[in-house]
């Protein structure tokens, strides 16, 4: 009866994340309990050498989760879902969707995954003295410049996914602090893109002549907790064809997948972390100060409040270890035993624990992809072993558990024994973490710290904007987001610790010496096939 209260007066949070295999929506109360859920699997294509999704997919894909949200709403409560309190939309950090002045789209979407952007980043990296992914936004936009691309004078906006769905259900070009500094470096004191490396950018693209600026064609930038618009009810159509769901409710800025994370994790305070495990894979340890030079392999980013944030992000997590399970799942069908998706995770991850500490020797790269931390432009999903490897299930499933973690460990390795940065808390998140005590563990064991996973896990990023939504409805006069999760959402979550044991330790250092040496087959792979 509380929860039929809560629904019928709107005092609910909606979250929609458009996650890279999942687009799901959540629904919650302000204090984050989840009420109801709803989504729409789809999936990324490679065309004509690009990563990309369709534009009308993602419209598709939205009303879709949205709908299976009402359904549950209508079979849980016997409720018509007809208002939220308010409404916040997340998505895949990064990449580049240019459109002009008249909403159409003037280039395929290119998702973070493309790293066809090599030039732009370099060029850009040595003048900013600023490390540019080649992922990020501006390095798209500048290898079109550099590429001759005509429809760059036609743009009007430039955006990420979530930037661009937002503008679609509410009509403003903005976006949270978080996300955009995955478009362009912020500075981190007036939260907002950095004025220096706005003007280089400026002088650089000059003698094109083009009819726009930087500013004028990215997202206003926006922190947590402030006024993002209200849905339109063009927006309240598209989301809900229906015509059911009520126009004018209110949104907190658009986020990137890494910022609901940290938001989902409660890791937005200085020394703490997480780690996101999906189809990439990315570990993001919030600093107290900016790190002493430029690495190519960190990201630096922001917290959805602006806090500058270091990030070891790998393009390549768990796809090629979800295609194996996909074999094994067609192999049990195939004898007459089907097993469903999430008994297979279960059963393979629980029988990895039986394999040895340093996988028997086995050697996997998950590649569907370049790797930027790897320092490959392209990928090669690879499974190698020598002939005196010990070759068993345990061992294989444990290798492809150990390998989505390699490339981000190598990342972190530059942060914590280069710069010396001391990680009080490192949480993980994502479907990697849904069965108990294995990939916790796995990471535990290559960062030598304990790693702590909430039973919320597996919510992800749609109930991390869920949050994000009601910080910006609920937050008192100066609460910090910090101190709005920690009392208001965390406080009393159970939570399981878990620290490796010294042969898991030693075992995942054995591992990783074979990985580093491995990345030779691994591009020779990629120069030969």
């Amino acid at each position: 009866m509380r929860e039929r209260a809560i629904i019928e007066s709107g005092q609910t949070a909606l979250g929609i994340e458009f996650g890279s295999t999942r687009i799901k929506a959540i629904l919650s109360d302000y204090t984050g309990h989840v009420l109801a859920s709803g989504a729409y699997d789809w999936e990324n294509q490679l065309i004509d050498g690009i990563w990309t999704y369709s534009l009308d997919k993602v419209r598709e894909g939205m009303q879709s989760c949205y709908a299976e949200l009402r359904r549950n709403i209508l079979e849980k409560y016997n409720i018509t879902l007809s208002v939220v309190g308010v409404i916040g939309i997340s998505a895949m950090m990064h990449g580049y969707i240019a459109t002009d002045a008249e909403g159409r789209q003037l280039a395929p979407f290119q998702t973070w995954r493309n790293t066809n952007t090599l030039d732009a980043a370099a060029q850009l990296t040595e003048l900013f003295s600023y490390n540019i992914p080649d992922r990020w936004s501006v390095a798209h936009l500048y290898q079109r410049i550099l590429d001759g691309e005509k429809h760059v004078r036609e743009i009007a906006s430039v955006d990420t996914l979530a930037a661009y769905v937002h503008r679609l259900l509410t009509g403003k070009h903005v976006l949270g602090v978080g996300d955009a500094s995955g478009m362009f470096p912020i500075d981190t004191e007036k939260k907002d893109y950095n004025e220096r490396m706005v003007h280089q950018f400026t002088e650089l693209i000059a003698d094109y002549g083009y009819p726009w600026t930087l500013r004028g064609i990215f997202p206003q930038v926006l922190a947590a907790g402030e006024d993002a618009g209200c849905l339109t009810e063009e927006g309240a159509a598209l989301l809900d064809p229906t015509g059911t769901l009520q126009p004018g409710i209110p949104f907190c800025p658009p986020e990137g997948d890494a910022g609901t994370g940290m938001v989902a994790t409660n890791a937005v305070a200085p020394r703490t972390g997480n780690l996101s495990a999906g189809t990439s894979i990315f570990a993001m340890i919030v600093l107290e100060k900016q790190l002493s030079r430029v690495y190519r392999e960190i990201d630096m980013v922001t917290t959805p409040a602006g806090d500058p944030v270091a990030m070891s992000h790998a393009n390549n997590g768990t796809s090629d270890l979800n295609a194996w399970v996909d074999l094994f799942r067609a192999f049990a069908e195939l004898t007459g035993h089907p097993v469903e998706p999430g008994e297979a995770f279960e059963l393979l991850y629980q029988h990895s624990l039986a394999g040895d500490s340093d996988c028997g020797g086995l050697l996997a790269y998950g590649y569907l992809s370049g790797e930027g931390i790897t320092h490959l432009e392209e990928g090669r999903p690879l499974f190698v072993r020598r002939p005196d490897s010990s070759f068993t299930l345990a061992n294989f499933m444990k290798t492809h558990l150990y390998t989505s973690l390699g490339a981000v460990r190598m990342g972190m390795d530059l942060l914590t024994q280069d710069e010396g940065i001391r990680i009080e808390r490192l949480m993980g998140h994502g479907g990697m973490f849904k069965t108990p005590g294995v990939a916790q563990r796995y990471l535990s064991a290559a960062i030598g710290a304990p790693v702590t996973v909430m039973e919320t896990a597996g919510e992800g990023g749609a109930w991390g904007i869920a949050l994000l939504a009601a910080y910006r409805m609920c937050r008192k006069p100066d609460e910090t987001l910090g101190d709005f999760l920690k009392t208001g959402i965390f406080a009393e979550l159970p939570e399981t610790t878990v620290m490796a044991s010294e042969q898991d330790c030693a075992g995942f250092e054995k591992f990783m010496e074979n990985y580093k040496k491995g990345l030779a087959v691994e591009r020779a792979a990629v120069n030969s096939f």
